[in-house]
C-alpha cells in the first residue's frame, strides 16, 4: 500500500490528471442506480494521494503553489459530474434538430463548471494541508463546503452531492435527519479517505478508529430509527397514483393531446377488484394535462365526470396567467387541486426554475443568439412567488415539489411544518432509461427522511412510489409500466428540529473539521521549522 501510494504521488501531467479523472467517475458507481458505495474508499484516498504529491514550484507565489491541488480536484470533479449527468444530454435528443448542437455544453460544459467547485475544495483542502490525520479533516471540510455552495450558487444544483453515496438504503438514509446532506457528505469524505493512513501510515490508528465510530453510528441510528413503531391511524385516505407514461416526444403533439388526457382519465377511474375502498386523492405527473386546462373548460367537465363524489385530483399542469391589461402571459409549471365537480380548487406554482430547461438566464442577449429553452410546451415558465402548503378536502394539507425542487434540502421550508406530506410531481421521461431518475428518486427520498413526511411521488414514466416519513417505499411503480398503484396515506412523522437545526449542525461539523486541520497545519509548520 505504502508503494501504490508513493507512486501516486509521483504522478505528474497528463497521467496525474487521466487518473484524477478516472477516480472521480469511478465514485459514481456509489449513486443510484449501482449503489456500490465501497468505491468511495478508492477514488478518496487515490484523491488524497495525488493531492499529496500536489505541490506547485516554490517560487510560484502562494496561489501558484495552489494551482496543482485545483486542478487535481477539477479533474476529480469533471469524471464525476461527466459520469454522473451524461443522462442530461437524452434530454437534447428529443428535438435532436433544434437542440442537438447543444449535446456538447451538457454532457462536457456542465460538469466542466460544476467541477470547479471540487477543484475549489481541494485548493482550499491542501492551503491547510499537513500529513496525517490533518489532512484528511481539510479535504473533508473543503468537500462539505463545496457541496453547499453548490446548491446556491448560480440557482444551485447540488445534484448527486457526494453524500448520496453513502444512503443507497432507508437505514443509512436517516442520518440526514440530524445533520443534512451537506454533513453527510463531509463526514462521508472524511470517512471515504481513511484508507489513505494506510498507505502513509501516519494517524492510522486514530483514523480508522474515528472513522470505524462514525460508520457504526451511521448504521446503527439507522437501525434505531427504522425499529421504532410508527404511528398508524385508522381511516387514513388512500392515494392513487397515476403513471402515464407518456412518450415525450408525443407529449405535445397536438396530434395526440385527446389521447393522453383520456389515458389519464382511464386510470383515474379504473377500479381496483382487489381494493376495499376507492382512492380520495388521485395525483397526476408534472405537466401531465397536454394543454392550458383554464382555455378548455369541457376538460374539467370530463375530470369531474371521471372522479366519484369525495374524491380529489392533484395534478400537475401548466398554468397560464394574463396581466390586467392582458396584453402579457405568464405561463408556470403548477399543481392544480380539483374536485369531483371539476372545480379548481387550489393551484400552487414552482418556484424554483430549471435554468435553460423552463426559463432562459439573461434572456435579453441569449434570446438575441437564438437560444431557446428546452422544455417543450406553450412557452417559457415564470417563477411562483413563494412556496407554502396547500390545503385538501378531507383535511390534509400537502408540500407540493414540482420536478427537481425536490433535490434541495432548503425547499422544504418551515411552510412544511403544516404539512401532512410531500407530493412530488415529475417528468423525468426527458432522460430515458438511464441513471437520472433513480438518482433523483433516491433525492426526493432524503427530503421526505430529513422531514418525517411521506412522499407522494408521481412521475410520468417512474419512478413513481409511496413513502413513509423514514424513506421506505411502501409501493410504486417500476419505470416505464402504465398503470396506477393505491396507497393508505402514512402518519406524518414528527421529527426534532428542521432546515435550520440541520444547517447549524453541518456549520458545527465543518467547525471541527477544519479546526483540526488548522491545528494539524501549525503543528506541522512548527515541525518543519
Amino acid at each position: 500500500m505504502e508503494r501504490l501510494a508513493g507512486n501516486v504521488m509521483l504522478l505528474w501531467g497528463v497521467r496525474r490528471w487521466a487518473l484524477a479523472f478516472l477516480a472521480g467517475g469511478f465514485a459514481v458507481l456509489s449513486l443510484p442506480p449501482f449503489n456500490f458505495f465501497a468505491v468511495l474508499f478508492v477514488s478518496f484516498p487515490v484523491l488524497v494521494w495525488l493531492l499529496d504529491g500536489a505541490s506547485g514550484e516554490a517560487d510560484a507565489g502562494y496561489l501558484g503553489r495552489l494551482k496543482p491541488a485545483f486542478w487535481t480536484g477539477w479533474w476529480f470533479g469533471f469524471g464525476y459530474f461527466v459520469a454522473g449527468l451524461w443522462w442530461l444530454g437524452n434530454a437534447l435528443l428529443i428535438e435532436a434538430e433544434e437542440f442537438a448542437w447543444a449535446l456538447p455544453l451538457a454532457v462536457l460544459g456542465l460538469p466542466a463548471l460544476l467541477a470547479l467547485f471540487y477543484g475549489l475544495a481541494t485548493a482550499f483542502a491542501r492551503a491547510l494541508w499537513s500529513d496525517g490525520l490533518g489532512r484528511i479533516c481539510a479535504l473533508a471540510g473543503g468537500f462539505g463546503l463545496a457541496e453547499w455552495a453548490r446548491s446556491l450558487v448560480a440557482t444551485g444544483f447540488p445534484w448527486n452531492a457526494i453524500g448520496y453515496g453513502a444512503m443507497p438504503v432507508p437505514m443509512l438514509m436517516q442520518t440526514s435527519l440530524l445533520i443534512g446532506v451537506f454533513g453527510v457528505s463531509a463526514l462521508v469524505v472524511f470517512v471515504a479517505c481513511i484508507p489513505a493512513l494506510i498507505g502513509t501510515r501516519r494517524a492510522m490508528v486514530p483514523g480508522l478508529v474515528v472513522a470505524a465510530l462514525l460508520m457504526l453510528f451511521h448504521a446503527g441510528f439507522g437501525y434505531w430509527r427504522l425499529s421504532l413503531a410508527t404511528d398508524t391511524q385508522s381511516g387514513q385516505p388512500i392515494v392513487r397514483i397515476v403513471q402515464p407514461s407518456v412518450d415525450q416526444s408525443q407529449k405535445w403533439d397536438d396530434s395526440q393531446r385527446a389521447r393522453v388526457f383520456e389515458k389519464l382519465l382511464s386510470l383515474t377511474s379504473a377500479i381496483d377488484p382487489q381494493a376495499s375502498a376507492r382512492p380520495t386523492y388521485i395525483v397526476w405527473p408534472e405537466t401531465s394535462i397536454p394543454f392550458l386546462l383554464t382555455s378548455n373548460p369541457d376538460a374539467l367537465v370530463l375530470i369531474g365526470e371521471a372522479l366519484e363524489t369525495g374524491q380529489t385530483l392533484i395534478a400537475g399542469a401548466v398554468r397560464e396567467e394574463r396581466d390586467v391589461s392582458g396584453q402579457r402571459t405568464r405561463y408556470y409549471n403548477s399543481i392544480y387541486v380539483i374536485d369531483h365537480e371539476g372545480q379548481i380548487l387550489e393551484a400552487s406554482d414552482k418556484v424554483h426554475l430549471v435554468p435553460f430547461g423552463e426559463y432562459l438566464p439573461f434572456e435579453s442577449l441569449l434570446g438575441s443568439l437564438g437560444m431557446d429553452i428546452i422544455a417543450n410546451g406553450p412557452g417559457g415558465f415564470s417563477s411562483g412567488s413563494t412556496r407554502k402548503s396547500v390545503a385538501l378536502p378531507a383535511g390534509k394539507r400537502f408540500l407540493p415539489l414540482i420536478c427537481y425542487e425536490a433535490i434541495f434540502p432548503q425547499e422544504v421550508t418551515p411552510a412544511a411544518e403544516d404539512a401532512d406530506f410531500i407530493i412530488n410531481v415529475t417528468n423525468d421521461a426527458w432522460y430515458g432509461n438511464t441513471p437520472g431518475p433513480y438518482q433523483h428518486f433516491q433525492q426526493a427520498q432524503v427530503r421526505a427522511v430529513e422531514n418525517g413526511l411521506p412522499l407522494i411521488r408521481a412521475a410520468n414514466n417512474g419512478l413513481s412510489a409511496v413513502t413513509d416519513g423514514k424513506g421506505r417505499v411502501l409501493d410504486g411503480l417500476l419505470q416505464n409500466v402504465i398503470g396506477y398503484v393505491d396507497v393508505p396515506l402514512p402518519v406524518k412523522i414528527h421529527v426534532n428540529g428542521s432546515i435550520w437545526t440541520r444547517m447549524h449542525t453541518f456549520w458545527a461539523i465543518i467547525v471541527i473539521l477544519l479546526s483540526c486541520a488548522l491545528f494539524s497545519r501549525c503543528s506541522f509548520i512548527k515541525a518543519a521549522n
